[in-house]
């Protein structure tokens, strides 16, 4: 899988692009992450990537020119399956979404910042909209690292185990149940018996109703 990242600040990534999981699938060969500088596309003399707002109203927008300038670039060395925008505005980030996008090819993700981009961007390139939450950030940067880390994670070869994403949270429309491990009992804190009893159908019974409790307890409305 290639994701290419446009970004206006591509030294956000150099953490966590190059550690755990995301640094393993790259060595491996499994995902290629390319960051493409925005800045590096303007045709302005001070390599200026906004400007003010037609209407009036506080804060700047980014300019179509570099960003188009970019995307066009990429679209004719291949074929992308997704043109993803990260902005506040838009459907919240899910497993889900996690999932789709974990067997595609090729990405782009485009970072906003200021106020936004120009609308006929959005309007003429973008194939997906997405938040990861319901509020805001100085700009789409961390938010792409987010997105990134939950597609890549999810390819085969990536986790060492690969059924473990398999129980996740969210897979299966539920919180994970409690986790427990050595030692057994830790200042009179005793792990549940059942998880020690080496019955499997019990310890995975045990489990789906710790996962559905504790759903309907924390997130009532995933059920």
């Amino acid at each position: 899988m290639r994701i290419d990242i446009l970004t206006i600040f591509p030294e956000i990534f150099d953490g966590p692009f190059n550690m755990s999981m995301l640094k393993r699938a790259q060595e491996k060969g499994i995902a290629e992450l390319h960051l493409h500088n925005i800045r590096d596309y303007s045709t302005d003399k001070q390599k200026s990537v906004d400007d003010y707002a037609f209407g009036g109203g506080a804060g700047m927008v980014m300019m179509i020119q570099p960003i188009e300038d970019v995307i066009l670039k990429l679209k004719s060395e291949r074929n992308y399956d997704e043109i993803i925008y990260m902005t506040p505005d838009a459907n919240v980030w899910n497993q889900k979404m996690a999932n789709q996008l974990s067997m595609t090819d090729n990405i782009i993700i485009l970072c906003g910042h200021y106020k936004g981009v120009d609308q006929r961007i959005r309007d003429h390139y973008i194939t997906r909209e997405v938040s990861i939450g319901d509020y805001v950030l100085t700009g789409g940067e961390l938010a792409a690292a987010v997105v990134v880390d939950s597609i890549v994670r999810l390819i085969p070869g990536v986790l060492s185990d690969e059924t473990s994403a398999l129980t996740d949270s969210h897979q299966d429309g539920l919180l994970s149940p409690p986790v427990y491990t050595r030692p057994s009992d830790y200042n009179g804190w005793k792990v549940p018996e059942v998880l020690l009893s080496g019955n499997t159908r019990l310890v995975e019974e045990w489990r789906e109703d710790k996962a559905i409790e504790l759903t309907k307890k924390i997130r009532p409305d995933l059920l």
